[in-house]
């Protein structure tokens, strides 16, 4: 039975705000108890990461599809398989959760809550980082749902678990995420004059990953 509108994006929000609880959160736990080796924190960031996604996706995925994501939804529009009028109030329903996420993981840290990054992500490498992680997450995402989507939550968790450590950008590859990690000055910030170059960079991705793998999967058979 498919979800109302009101539950999907209400899915959307809520899911987008606890990835990014757990992003913010775990970045700065992470930080205080690494005792300054960046490594390990960044390791902490990334294991909680990846498991939140996979449980995220695993409990929304059934409502709204689990988009968390601007990106995801326009590809989706652009397929077809979710409406227009629907994907803008995804969009709204993932910034409005993200950034409430990154006041909850303020909160829960007894750090200020409203705060404005000042992590520079600069320069062509960051940025191309950004086409390749959203790439692949789009890529991941199309191919698990074609072929195993029972495994497209476990997929999606351990795709962005590599792509914090082999990307230079640590992998956000999500324009929701980008914006509200504006709004935090810890350890999983970005500055808000590196932001733009990640936007472009991560929908240029997504549409290189859906006409690619659009033509690599083919049109899905009918039964």
């Amino acid at each position: 039975m498919t979800a109302s509108l009101s539950r999907r994006l209400a899915a959307e929000a809520i899911g987008t705000g606890m990835l990014l609880a757990i992003v913010i959160g775990s970045g700065v736990m992470g930080e205080q108890l690494a005792g300054g080796n960046v490594a390990l924190a960044l390791l902490g960031n990334t294991l909680a990461t990846g498991a939140g996604l996979i449980v995220l996706i695993t409990v929304f995925g059934p409502l709204s599809g689990a988009h968390f994501n601007p990106a995801v939804t326009l590809v989706m529009a652009l397929r077809r398989d979710t409406g227009w009028g629907a994907g803008a109030g995804y969009v709204a329903a993932q910034v409005i959760g993200a950034i409430l996420g990154v006041w909850v993981a303020h909160l829960m840290f007894g750090e200020p809550v409203l705060q404005l990054s000042t992590k520079l992500r600069d320069g062509p490498a960051q940025a191309f980082s950004e086409f390749v992680a959203t790439f692949g997450l789009i890529a991941t995402i199309l191919s698990t749902q074609r072929h195993r989507p029972d495994f497209t939550a476990i997929a999606v968790g351990l795709y962005i678990t590599a792509a914090y450590w082999f990307t230079a950008s640590t992998s956000f590859a999500n324009p929701a995420v980008t914006l509200a990690r504006t709004l935090s000055d810890t350890f999983a910030g970005i500055a808000p004059s590196s932001a733009p170059a990640f936007f472009v960079a991560q929908f240029a991705g997504a549409g290189a990953a859906m006409l690619v793998f659009g033509w690599l999967l083919g049109k899905k058979s009918e039964p």
